[in-house]
């Protein structure tokens, strides 16, 4: 769990990097998505992963990495937003906004902890286009959720699916490394 633990932050640092490059490039723009839109982004990252994957080639240069790092930071920034709900700002202070970042990196850490324990990191011997096409179904089931406006019966929220997202695609980065 030690090596887990290790390989964990340091894709995680490597995605928190990116993410406040581009935080200072382009600000808190991403404020002005709805929880809905920002599914439709990992989803489209996710689904051109999946197709490389099965086409086994691909004619835009950006690598399978940089989506996975992409479908971490957009889900991060899914539940910064679904906590910031209420608050009408459309730009934030850098410091905060990273604030929230690792608030959220260090609770997906917690929650991949937990898991791995129990599980034996079985993800170890999983095939990374398993882990892809787990990332495609929590989309699809967020994505039902958000058209039954947010209600389950007796399913995880919006919030514990990107969680897993998070730990799905750290995962992969580690796979690929």
């Amino acid at each position: 769990m030690t090596n887990t633990s290790k390989q964990y932050d340091t894709s995680i640092d490597n995605c928190g990097d990116i993410f406040s490059k581009k935080l200072r490039d382009y600000g808190t723009s991403w404020r002005m998505f709805r929880i809905s839109s920002i599914t439709d982004q990992v989803f489209i990252k996710a689904q051109r992963i999946r197709t490389i994957e099965q086409n086994g080639t691909q004619k835009i240069v950006d690598d399978v990495r940089g989506e996975y790092i992409g479908i971490i930071n957009y889900s991060i920034i899914a539940l910064m937003q679904m906590e910031l709900k209420d608050d009408t700002r459309t730009e934030l202070p850098v410091a905060e906004t990273m604030k929230l970042y690792h608030k959220y990196t260090a609770e997906a850490k917690a929650l991949m902890e937990n898991k791995n324990h129990d599980y034996g990191e079985a993800w170890r011997d999983m095939r990374v286009s398993s882990l892809t096409d787990l990332i495609l179904v929590k989309l699809l089931r967020i994505k039902q959720i958000e058209d039954n406006e947010g209600e389950t019966i007796s399913s995880e929220g919006i919030d514990a699916n990107y969680f897993d997202i998070i730990n799905y695609a750290i995962f992969a980065l580690i796979r690929l490394a």
